[in-house]
């Protein structure tokens, strides 16, 4: 249109005024010129031009058209191009390219009016300025739809990339790879690494480990000399665990962009010394866990084509370091459970061995002659509580469960019985009071409640025995502290069960925990419903021993009790029965004659005092009376007070339930 041999359109790139350039492809074109750059893609094809330097970054700058008879002499003009192609510019019309808001996105270039190499007329500048404004719409659309090819592009690489991250979630080393990787693909660079740090809570920044990649598109010989180079140098590993830029990014949680690594006093150039491997431009980011605390650095070198990461690369590389932490995180966790894991499959192996009886104990009990209950006094309510040894009490256990029937009506194998029964022994801790004597008392006074009491007929069998097993298993490895105590220390007792029923709790915990331990297991031949229900007794069994429940439910038992609205065809009035139930027995040594009672009551007298000596010296709390061995003249009287106020309501109520 305006008569020139040939021609050029540079396009600006980059956003700030500081890192604008103009690149072309088309910075040749003449009659032969095909319509698309041959090897549009190699770098070697593009030429670049700073921003306001020659006539093109000039016209850039300024927004001015420049129109000159002969470019030679003019200060502008830059000469390179033309030593570049061979050719030689003489006359010369350059005019800026707009968007439709007015900003200049490009530079186009007409050179050499034809024939005769006359200078461009002002025709000429009127006709590329009315040609100029399409071009600035193409160019701006076509643009969009790049940048959105793009954003679409980068998009699903990053979906791509959150699968595979939680595809894999079991090797660290596997997904650091991964991410790498991608890392790499993403923003077509020569190098990638991940740091991570040794302790996320610690105001030092340490380095524990590193991940290094190379891209295959590096050449051969670059590969090979880097690899050379680490494998003769150990310094190099120490660099890059120690290197300031990925220090500053990890201590500040700030990304770090550089340009020119050699301009930037946080380099050091002793990186590239030791690997020979020359790094122009690094972008590192910190890597984030759930919990917004930084795990580490991943850190991308040397775009492929040469250029400085852009803005856009490093919103990118925000993003997907974001997944990244997740999929690390969540790696690291999965690495901390399986060891969690194994350290507690350890501990119930040791505590398996431990805790377990023996064989020899097991046989020794198992080819006993057992006494009968006549023999052992069992079945009456007045059993001295300190009158049989603890192997005694074995025996007498198993008379229970002989007597009672259990043995034969669900099929108890006997050896496993004797097993579980010196197992559950073992578990009591040899606290003053609630040990395994105690225990077995419990469940002597269940055992002669029900066989003296009548209530075998009201009870139906799963029940009888949930309430036998639950005597037993009470209070199995009690600490001789109470749940208030848990509370008030913050044992990690209290953190596991919380402040409700804490004891009572871990107790039925520690029961299951016997059953399912191998040989053990006194229930194995009920059914599967029998057994579903004969749990959820149990665990009701257990929990009722809690004074807490005790005192929420007593006056409901009282008032059902006083105006004879008890019907045993109610679950929940056999239920809040059994609960009661539990809780004479649990209390059954205030029954008892004088002199056992009175050394019962010295046991939990020191074991409570005990409890308040820790609540004084450990807590620096002061113990309420009946904790505190500095106020024992109060006790006869908070005895009575206890007595009166929560023993015998409960056991005249039981007397005329019995009766009833």
């Amino acid at each position: 249109m305006v008569d020139a041999d040939r021609g050029s359109l540079f396009l600006v790139e980059g956003a700030a005024a500081g890192k604008k350039s103009l690149v072309s492809k088309f910075f040749d074109v003449h009659a032969g010129t095909p319509l698309l750059p041959c090897g549009s893609t190699e770098n070697s094809n593009e030429v670049q031009v700073p921003w306001g330097k020659g006539i093109i970054g000039y016209v850039a700058e300024h927004g001015e058209t420049v129109n000159i008879p002969d470019a030679y002499q003019d200060r502008r003009f830059n000469d390179e191009i033309d030593k570049l192609t061979g050719y030689k510019t003489k006359s010369l019309l350059c005019m800026p390219i707009r968007n439709s808001d007015g900003e200049i996105i490009g530079v186009a270039q007409a050179i050499n009016k034809t024939p005769g190499g006359a200078p461009f007329s002002d025709d000429d500048e009127k006709v590329m300025q009315m040609y100029l404004p399409f071009c600035g719409i193409a160019i701006a659309n076509a643009q969009l739809f790049a940048a959105s090819r793009k954003e679409y592009d980068r998009s699903r690489a990053l979906l791509e990339v959150v699968n595979d991250l939680f595809e894999e979630q079991t090797d660290l080393e596997k997904i650091v790879k991964k991410i790498m990787h991608r890392a790499q693909t993403l923003l077509k660079c020569e190098r990638c690494s991940v740091l991570l740090l040794e302790d996320i809570e610690s105001p030092v920044v340490k380095f524990t480990k590193s991940f290094e990649l190379l891209s295959p598109k590096c050449s051969a010989d670059a590969e090979s000399s880097f690899k050379d180079s680490v494998e003769k140098s150990s310094s190099y590993s120490d660099w890059l665990i120690n290197n300031s830029i990925a220090e500053l990014v990890a201590s500040t949680g700030l990304p770090v962009n550089v340009s020119d690594a050699y301009q930037d006093p946080r380099f050091d150039a002793e990186a590239d010394q030791i690997s020979g491997f020359h790094i122009r431009s690094v972008l590192c980011v910190p890597i984030w866990n759930s919990n917004h605390q930084i795990i580490g650095v991943a850190q991308v070198l040397n775009r492929l084509d040469g250029k400085p990461f852009d803005d856009a690369d490093q919103r990118l590389f925000e993003a997907f370091v974001i997944f990244c932490g997740l999929g690390i995180n969540n790696t690291i966790m999965y690495d901390q459970v399986k060891k969690s894991w194994a350290k507690q499959s350890v501990a119930l192996d040791v505590l398996s061995y431990h805790a377990t009886c023996s064989k020899a104990e097991v046989d020794k009990f198992k080819a006993a002659n057992i006494p009968l209950v006549s023999e052992l006094g069992i079945d009456d309510i007045h059993f001295d509580d300190f009158s049989l040894d603890v192997d005694a009490m074995i025996t007498a256990a198993l008379r229970m469960f002989m007597e009672l029937g259990m043995v034969q009506k669900f099929k108890i194998d006997y050896e496993t019985l004797c097993r579980w029964l010196l197992t559950v022994r073992k578990n009591y801790r040899m606290v003053l009071y609630h040990n395994w004597r105690h225990a077995f008392n419990v469940c002597q006074l269940m055992f002669a409640m029900l066989t003296t009491g009548g209530f075998q007929e009201i009870l139906t069998e799963i029940e009888i025995l949930a309430l036998i097993v639950g005597c037993l298993c009470h209070d199995l490895d009690h600490r001789g502290t109470n749940n208030a105590f848990q509370a008030k220390s913050g044992s990690a007792l209290a953190q596991l069960y919380g402040t409700s029923a804490t004891l009572e709790h871990h107790h039925f915990n520690h029961a299951v925990m016997i059953l399912q331990s191998e040989g053990h297991n006194i229930f194995a031949n009920l059914s599967s419903k029998d057994y579903s229900d004969l749990m959820q007794l149990l665990k009701q069994s257990i929990l009722a021993t809690d004074l807490t429940l005790y005192f929420e439910r007593r006056t409901e038992f009282f008032e059902l009790v006083s105006k004879c609205g008890y019907d045993w065809n109610i679950k929940d009035h056999r239920e809040i029965f059994r609960s009661m139930l539990m809780t004479a027995c649990d209390l059954g040594a205030v029954t008892k004659p004088w002199e056992i009672s009175r050394q019962a009551t010295e046991l939990v007298t020191s074991e409570f005092f005990e409890q308040g000596d820790r609540e004084r010296f450990e807590l620096k709390l002061t113990p309420s009376a009946i904790f505190d061995r500095n106020r024992k003249d109060e006790l006869p009287r908070l005895q009575l007070e206890w007595i009166d106020s929560i023993c015998m309501p409960l056991y005249e109520t039981r007397c005329v339930t019995n009766s009833n």
